[in-house]
């Protein structure tokens, strides 16, 4: 990288032999660029002032361009205004509103317009702001904190002096580059403004107050990030602390793969184009393949590096038949290789860019990044062929590109971007590199800024649209081979955010990242896991850790999903696709359907077989078999034959499938269990599973299935009593009486044959008894982490049968069962459901839960009639629907 050194004389030299850098024109030759200033070695500052300014006295000032430590023609004060605190639409307190002007060398340059805002009570530090996009408008420095917590006021009504400027031009528009047809103001937008301005900015402080700053900070967000960064690499001196948020620090190579990603889509007649329905169809399947990698389905792509590797198999996934383009359910390969082009990174072999950069980081596209739908306005564009110059009807990667090559490196108007290739410019390759010296931020070498306490805090949305965090996190790694991991740990906090996008996504975080910084340049206390704040409308309120790179949010598998509490900052990475909850070799797994029929389901491990008997059955021969081979959707969760049941592998040795049924068609839901509770000593003991549960079931036979709730107590004996409500309260439920009207009584015995329970029922009147009775079904007993979790498997008669799932009849608060849940249905339906609080989602359509109603350990949902929901050790049992059409679902937690 040039070092600058050019002194005001040597910048007019080489702007007159140039003949200034005004201009566009096509064809002309090359304008050579003055490197950035190198002022931070020894900064240049005016001299003590001897008394402090009124405001009004600022007015008319001159600096003089020696005052100024790069290139100038000085600077002016052109307005300052005391603005009182009871002014309207004033909300930073009294302050003295200061306006400026700093000369250009070049007459065919533009001004530098600069702001500055000097409070009455200063707190003694000041606050630069960087700029936004291609700049060209003023900065005036009373924004609040970028992505800060939403109350906390600016910084400026919290006592700080703060200023920003224009970039050195005018522009109606940030994505406006034809400022940079001319030398001087290109330089000033790669970041000579910046020093320029606060050389001034500093002057006019201390001619203020009559005392320099204890300390000055620097915020900027996008190219605002980008110069946060590049300030303290080439001035590092002259900041104690900045803050570079989704920096676009790598920005020519932003620009080329921008340009890339363009030719993707538009050339060979713009068959690579993807309107919004084919980008949407992209994301959702990203979605679905990704979001429950983090073991949360809450809309947000945390696991980034596992997704990624599932990026294969999700284009294969959308291939069209043929790989033509047959509509917007799939997409062609010349779509696919758009995607392709977005989502990888560019490799430049044949040059290279400033600071021996060799690579521009790819948009997470196939990770959770969303260039369509309600979460940004940046898509592809609405047309198949672009216009010259590109406009906001084309894909908005492109536009900027296309801007950068035609006023950047060619310096033609009218050039046709696409004919440019970002890994082989030809004779404009040296220009690209020339042009990324000047406005790049990729020298990795910060040793200047941390030897005298500077402090970086870089944060960067996983999901970013427009720059790519990948560029960051490439940078990051340079930095840390440059000047060590030590050094780094003291001296760097790098936040990644997963759904955030370029300040849109589906998190944007909100935090005191202002507090932070103050805390560790002026306490020497050290940010560690902050907690983010969803500014996002729809989810507003919800938290996540803010997790350091690389690590990144992992649910712990309980409580609030909106709750960073829950979560983990976690570095794992690995195959996605891997499941933690499978067995270690061939294990057998006991339980039954919603027939009533009771099951072995065998899992083989290392080849994924399975095979599913059936022990006992009214509609099946015992040791009748299914067999076949689990294909793994990620998140422990596997396609089977068995007529689109999903099988999901749960902690504590629980598992979630479904088999064949038996008649009509689709799958009958199973749960079982890989430890069961088994009685086979004698004396029998039952005390370690004797409680009181609440019921849930469903009664199927000729063609109708009839909900079934209410209590039971399984005695020590072995003995078992059922109690209803005879008012049919909220579907039967009722707390357990032994004296209670609808009852039904038995016992249950073990039979070593089949490892089960049999199940008999007895006389409804008289005592418990253990002898006797009609064989009615049978009972399995899983122990979920030693809890027990009881299964009444009833098949009464061929008109009789069905499943009641049991679950402790105690107090449950909210959020005990919070939680991702695998759900399917005895419809033959798989579904994804999160419980969160009183909310519940299943598959889209949401409910209210209303916990201990009507009886302790009973939730009742406002879904169905209304629907009730119990819970047991990540199990999950509810009946939907009443009357003869109930549907029963059972669920595992994740």
């Amino acid at each position: 990288m040039l070092r600058a050194g050019a002194t005001a004389l040597g910048l007019s030299l080489i702007l007159a032999a140039c003949g200034g850098g005004g201009g566009g024109g096509g064809g002309l030759p090359f304008l050579p660029i003055v490197p950035p200033g190198n002022g931070g070695d020894t900064p240049v500052d005016p001299p003590p002032a001897q008394t402090a300014k009124a405001c009004a006295e600022l007015a008319g000032m001159t600096l003089a361009a020696a005052q100024i430590s790069l290139p100038t023609q000085g600077a002016t004060v052109t307005s300052a205004t005391a603005v009182a605190a009871g002014d309207a639409g004033n909300n930073y307190g009294d302050y003295c509103r200061v306006r400026g002007t700093i000369q250009p060398v070049d007459p065919n340059s533009q001004l530098i317009n600069f702001a500055l805002n000097l409070p009455e009570k200063w707190n003694q530090k000041t606050i630069h702001f960087g700029g936004g996009g291609f700049d060209g408008v003023l900065i005036d420095g009373t924004e609040v904190i970028r992505f800060g917590p939403r109350e906390k006021p600016a910084p400026l009504a919290l006592g700080y002096a703060t200023y920003g400027d224009d970039s050195g031009h005018q522009a109606s528009s940030i994505t406006d580059g034809r400022f940079a047809a001319n030398d001087e103001q290109l330089a000033n937008y790669g970041g000579q403004s910046l020093k320029k301005t606060r050389d001034v900015a500093q002057a006019l402080v201390l001619a203020r107050y009559g005392s320099k700053p204890k300390k000055a900070y620097f915020l900027g967000t996008s190219t605002g990030g980008r110069d946060a960064l590049s300030y303290i690499q080439r001035w590092p001196l002259d900041y104690d602390g900045v803050i570079a948020n989704e920096p676009a620090l790598n920005y020519t190579g932003t620009r080329l793969s921008n340009v890339a990603v363009g030719r993707a889509l538009y050339n060979n007649g713009g068959a690579g184009w993807m309107n919004v329905a084919k980008t949407l169809l992209v994301q959702r399947t990203v979605l679905q393949a990704c979001d429950k990698l983090d073991g949360a389905a809450d809309g947000i792509v945390s696991n980034v590096e596992s997704c990624r590797q599932l990026n294969t198999q999700i284009l294969a996934s959308l291939r069209c038949t043929g790989g033509t383009d047959t509509g917007d359910g799939c997409l062609s390969d010349a779509q696919l290789d758009t995607v392709r082009t977005i989502e990888s990174p560019l490799e430049f072999t044949s040059y290279a860019l400033g600071n021996g950069v060799k690579r521009a980081g790819g948009y997470n596209l196939l990770e959770g990044a969303l260039v369509a739908g309600p979460y940004t306005t940046r898509d592809l564009g609405t047309r198949k062929v672009p216009a010259n110059p590109a406009t906001s009807a084309d894909a908005n990667m492109y536009v900027t590109g296309d801007q950068w090559v035609k006023y950047f490196v060619t310096r033609i108007e009218g050039f046709d971007t696409l004919t440019f290739d970002p890994l082989n410019p030809g004779a404009y390759a040296a220009r690209v590199t020339e042009v990324s010296n000047l406005t790049d931020a990729t020298n990795p070498d910060l040793a200047p800024f941390f030897a005298h306490g500077g402090k970086l805090i870089m944060l960067h949305g996983l999901a970013d649209e427009v720059i790519s965090p990948n560029s960051t996190i490439d940078y990051y790694k340079q930095l840390i081979a440059t000047v060590g991991q030590a050094s780094v740990d003291q001296n760097v906090r790098f936040y990644t955010v997963p759904g955030m996008g370029h300040g849109t996504g589906v998190f944007i975080p909100n935090w005191d990242s202002l507090a932070a910084l103050e805390g560790w340049v002026e306490g020497g206390l050290a940010p560690a896991t902050g907690v983010a704040v969803d500014a996002v409308a729809g989810t507003y309120g919800r938290t996540r850790p803010l997790c350091q790179f690389p690590a990144w949010p992992k649910y712990r598998g309980s409580g609030s999903l909106d709750a960073a509490v829950n979560y983990s900052c976690v570095t794992e990475v690995g195959d996605p696709l891997a499941c933690p909850n499978l067995p270690a070799a061939v294990a057998t797994y006991k339980g039954g359907d919603s027939f009533g029929e009771e099951l072995r389901v065998q899992i083989d491990p290392a080849t994924m077989a399975y095979t599913v008997t059936v022990d006992a059955s009214l509609q099946r021969t015992a040791g009748t078999t299914r067999s076949g081979t689990l294909v793994s959707q990620g998140q422990c969760s596997y396609t089977s034959g068995e007529s689109g049941a999903v099988f999901a592998f749960a902690p504590g040795g629980v598992l979630l499938g479904g088999v064949n049924a038996p008649s009509g068609g689709g799958f009958a839901p199973l749960l079982a269990f890989q430890n069961t509770f088994e009685n086979s000593a004698s004396p029998a003991v039952f005390n370690p599973v004797a409680n009181i549960f609440n019921t849930v079931g469903v009664q199927q036979g000729s063609g109708s299935a009839v909900p079934y709730a209410g209590a039971v107590r399984l005695r020590n004996a072995g003995t078992f009593q059922y109690c209803r409500s005879a008012a049919g309260n909220a579907g039967s439920f009722m707390v357990y009486d032994a004296n209670c009207t609808e009852t039904e009584k038995g016992y249950i015995s073990w039979n070593g044959t089949r490892n089960a329970f049999d199940l008999r029922t007895t006389a409804p009147t008289g005592g418990a008894t253990t002898t006797g009775g009609m064989l009615t079904g049978s009972m399995v007993i899983g122990l979920v982490n030693g809890a027990a979790v009881p299964m009444h498997l009833v098949r009464e008669s061929a008109t009789s049968f069905g499943l009641r799932l049991h679950a402790t009849q105690l107090s449950l608060t909210a959020g005990a069962a919070d939680g991702s849940y695998v759900m399917a249905s005895v419809k033959g339906e798989n579904a994804a459901a999160t419980v969160t609080g009183t909310g519940f989602n299943l598959a889209g359509t949401t409910a209210t839960l209303s916990y201990d109603k009507p009886v302790p350990g009973v939730v009742e949902s406002s879904l169905g009639a209304p629907d009730h929901f119990l819970f047991n050790s990540g199990v999950l049992g509810f009946v939907s629907g009443a009357g003869t059409s109930a549907a029963l679902q059972l669920g595992v937690r994740h």
